[in-house]
């Protein structure tokens, strides 16, 4: 962890979130990461608010292993029979947001639950304010997490800024129109072991590329790669990987087959993973999937929405695609989120910001210069008659990735200026925002 992660990891409690759950005589703090009575007590109260089964054993040992960085909070009754599992959850932690040109610190969240026995009590909005006031004085940029119910954090100034694209694909109709070229490069078995030791570096150079993905939490790829004590299934897990002509893995992809007992000649393949560094990787590994024999269709999640394969299959239409609501945005510090990424154009507007929470509520002045890079003021830098901006802070936080053009938020209602349009060629992106796994 950077400095940054572990001094917000330790950071003491909001004194306004405590005082809030005192007064319902409910006790909040962080859980201990070196106790595993209160980490598996607290397991236990994730895995019902997201209705899962109790954890045995051994889950709930591999995840004391490898939770440890996660700053983990509970709130408790003490007059409830089992006063020692908590009645509401909230984890989160230090990770990077890849945004155009360059990447943004982040808080990322996760495990948000409040039991259904104390539900409709403001426990969510005053854990997820609190803890979002904690992460703007620690420093962060933004706030970020994926969500289960998508109704719930736009009154916190969250939004959708990276959407995600489900694909399933006729293999049989799909056909092959992008490079055929062997020579690119060679495809090649290899253990689930050996997956999970490359995955991490070739992650980090696709992350670093990509706007909207973000650092791989930990324990996630022993998950993904079934090498941790509690996967379960991991036998019908295969790996793959691409090496160039000069030996480097450029690329990996991690996937299971379901059998069709009906026509064997009809299996499904569901991609779990694809991580491609170079266009080379990309097309060698999608061509290798749809020319394999006996599989029927191709499952494939957590897509760009702007993927590279729409143009290299021959019948667009032996593709369906579903595109979802991702990756979550929460500005923090508007300074430093807007000063992270790069712009097309040279500009200078005023943002005139709104907040529910006040976190991040007020005028500022973004200026961007020639080479991309920008910086934010005060606005009485603004120059003469500037071009004002009214917006609200999840609008703010959409248009930060490039993933949604201000004009269309102006169309909604959702953002107010003489000039959509300029806004618009300022905050354009060149890449489709996309993260590719859930957190």
């Amino acid at each position: 962890m950077t400095d940054l992660d572990t001094s917000f990891h330790d950071a003491p409690l909001d004194a306004e979130l405590s005082a809030q759950l005192a007064a319902q005589r409910l006790d909040v703090r962080r859980v201990d990461d070196a106790s595993r009575a209160e980490v598996d007590a607290w397991l236990d109260a994730v895995s019902r608010g997201f209705l899962d089964g109790e954890r045995n054993d051994t889950q709930r040992q591999a995840f004391f292993d490898r939770g440890a960085y996660r700053r983990k909070l509970g709130v408790f009754d003490a007059d409830a029979p089992h006063p020692e599992v908590p009645v509401a959850t909230f984890a989160s932690w230090g990770t990077r947001l890849t945004v155009p040109g360059g990447a943004a610190t982040a808080c990322a969240i996760s495990s948000v639950t409040v039991a259904p026995t104390h539900r409709r009590r403001g426990l969510l909005r005053t854990l997820m304010a609190g803890e979002l006031r904690t992460a703007a004085a620690a420093g962060f940029a933004v706030a970020v997490l994926t969500v289960s119910e998508s109704g719930i954090y736009g009154r916190f100034g969250f939004a959708p800024a990276a959407s995600a694209a489900h694909w399933r694909i006729d293999v049989r109709r799909a056909g092959w129109r992008g490079p055929d070229a062997p020579e690119a490069g060679r495809i090649d078995f290899i253990t689930r072991e050996e997956g999970r030791a490359l995955a991490e570096a070739l992650h980090d150079r696709v992350r670093a590329a990509t706007p909207g993905e973000i650092d791989m939490p930990g324990g996630h790829w022993d998950r993904f790669f079934g090498t941790r004590p509690d996967a379960e299934k991991a036998e019908a897990l295969r790996v793959v990987q691409y090496r160039s002509p000069a030996g480097a893995v450029e690329g990996l992809a991690l996937y299971r087959v379901a059998e069709n007992h009906d026509d064997f000649a009809a299996s499904t393949i569901d991609l779990d993973l694809l991580l491609a560094a170079t266009d080379a990787a990309y097309s060698g590994l999608w061509r290798f999937f749809l020319s394999m024999d006996l599989i029927g269709t191709i499952r494939a999640g957590e897509l760009s929405v702007d993927e590279p394969l729409w143009w290299m299959i021959a019948d667009q239409r032996a593709a369906t695609i579903t595109v979802r609501d991702h990756q979550y945005v929460r500005v923090l510090d508007p300074a430093a989120a807007l000063e992270a990424r790069c712009y097309a154009v040279a500009d200078e507007i005023v943002l005139e910001i709104d907040d529910p929470l006040g976190i991040a509520t007020g005028p500022v002045v973004l200026r961007t210069e020639p080479d991309g890079t920008a910086r934010v003021l005060d606005a009485g830098a603004a120059g003469d008659d500037p071009l004002r901006v009214r917006l609200g802070v999840a609008e703010l936080s959409a248009i930060l990735l490039g993933g949604v053009s201000p004009s269309t938020l102006a169309r909604a209602g959702r953002l107010h200026t003489d000039d959509p349009s300029r806004v618009t060629r300022l905050f354009a992106g060149t890449q489709a925002p996309s993260l590719g796994f859930w957190y």
